[in-house]
């Protein structure tokens, strides 16, 4: 199935670059609800540092924290529509993702300060997402210029 525009053309790459990274939200909030995906998921919390519970025994996760990857997720999908959502959404977000990064590297991960929460591997993940949301959003909608 190609994926197009209204106008019945072929969707740009920005577009489904975007349309991919909010589905990808989708299904890691969705399964930071999953028992046994999510290990420890009795100790999951509303928020907070005192959620135990992590998505791949690896990331720590909340409720609050996999509701806001669905929500991301459902923003990327409703803003991949057009060009400029789609880059406003891998560029913001990456930003977004930029700032959460240098948020958890300053917190003490212990304290009330981290109320989403994060941990060391939620702060390099959201390093990644950052840099590579941005270099999507960026290289994806680049013009080039005719040479002469």
């Amino acid at each position: 199935m190609v994926n197009r525009s209204r106008a019945g053309a072929p969707a740009s790459p920005v577009r489904r670059a975007a349309q991919a990274v909010g589905i990808v939200f989708l299904v890691i909030g969705v399964l930071g609800f999953v028992p046994g995906i999510t290990s420890d998921y009795g100790s999951m919390r509303f928020a907070r540092h005192e959620s135990g519970a992590k998505l791949l025994g690896l990331f720590q996760v909340s409720i609050l924290h996999n509701l806001v990857h669905l929500l991301f997720g459902v923003a990327g999908l409703a803003l991949a529509r057009t060009v400029a959502g789609a880059r406003l959404y891998l560029i913001g977000g990456g930003a977004v993702y930029l700032v959460l990064w240098l948020y958890g590297l300053v917190i003490d991960h212990n304290s009330g300060a981290n109320f989403v929460p994060l941990n060391n591997a939620d702060n390099w993940l959201h390093l990644f997402l950052g840099v590579g949301m941005i270099a999507l959003g960026v290289a994806l909608t680049r013009r080039t210029t005719d040479r002469v």
